[in-house]
């Protein structure tokens, strides 16, 4: 696919920018109805489709970095807003958010754009997301790139980080959640290089967030990891588990090991995906503002 135009969607010009903010972004952008919902999306050249992902709480923004080291003439970059993140439609009640309704929603877009020979790039939520729309838009992913995300249920018994316990507290999470637009103000904390997020770049993690009642989802998207068998994202995740598994690929894996988060999730992303090439740096969660080449270069090798 070489025109984003094409398909069954089509796509209408983006909402501006500030000008602060647009001149770290400067690619195409546009928003296409998925299920009568403005999904916002950065698109960029022109070839093969790269299809990328970002997690909780970020937004295409985060991908810039990676968009700019690709050759615009071999490879189209599709960056969507996961639906309540970015400048995509913000559900207004928590229950909307469920990886089922984020996967439809990618799976659809994939559709709309008619995307094929797909590389899938994720990070965070991003990777679940992006396998369960894979298996439901069957064919069109032929590889994937995955980077410090979960593909695989959790095992029994369920261990959760201290910043997933805390969204689950009654009240408070939800006070600190909407009211302090947690956790966008300490991303820096959970980088390698906490620099890597200051200054503009952090204010542009909080732009599309700024008012109170577009927070739902940052609180939501906590909530989707699983902290329980009977947890609704296990299922789904099940279905995410056996999809990679029968995955038959290219595969790449670039880490951050000094992730706290998800840091040391490589070594059953190994398993699950044995015949991927791997590549660990000392970046952190948000790996593609420290070490975007690496993840650039995955994409081109895959």
């Amino acid at each position: 696919m070489n025109d984003p135009n094409h398909g069954a969607g089509s796509l209408r010009p983006a909402p501006a920018l500030p000008d602060w903010l647009s001149a770290m972004m400067p690619f195409s952008r546009g928003v296409i109805e998925i299920g009568s919902k403005p999904m916002h999306l950065v698109y960029h050249g022109q070839g093969r489709p790269v299809l990328l992902l970002h997690g909780n709480p970020t937004w295409s923004f985060l991908w810039r970095k990676v968009i700019e080291r690709l050759d615009p003439a071999k490879f189209l970059c599709v960056a969507p807003d996961l639906f309540g993140l970015g400048l995509s439609h913000k559900p207004r009640r928590m229950e909307e958010h469920s990886l089922a309704f984020h996967a439809d929603a990618v799976a659809a877009l994939m559709e709309a754009l008619d995307l094929r020979d797909v590389i899938l790039v994720g990070q965070d939520w991003g990777g679940p997301i992006g396998v369960a729309a894979a298996a439901r838009a069957k064919g069109r992913v032929t590889a994937l790139v995955m980077g410090n995300t979960a593909l695989l249920r959790p095992k029994t018994p369920i261990r959760t980080t201290a910043f997933h316990r805390f969204a689950r507290v009654p009240v408070l999470s939800d006070l600190v959640f909407r009211g302090l637009n947690f956790p966008v103000p300490i991303l820096h904390r959970v980088q390698g290089d906490p620099s890597s997020i200051r200054g503009d770049v952090a204010r542009a993690y909080a732009f599309p967030l700024r008012r109170i009642r577009d927070r739902i989802a940052p609180l939501a998207l906590a909530r989707m990891v699983p902290d329980r068998e009977d947890h609704p994202s296990m299922p789904e995740l099940g279905r995410v588990e056996e999809w990679v598994r029968a995955f038959r690929g290219p595969a790449a894996l670039v880490w951050g090991t000094k992730d706290p988060i998800l840091g040391r999730a490589l070594k059953r992303m190994r398993e699950v995906l044995p015949r991927a090439t791997i590549e660990e740096t000392d970046a952190g969660h948000f790996l593609q503002e420290e070490v975007p080449g690496k993840l650039a270069e995955a994409i081109r090798t895959v």
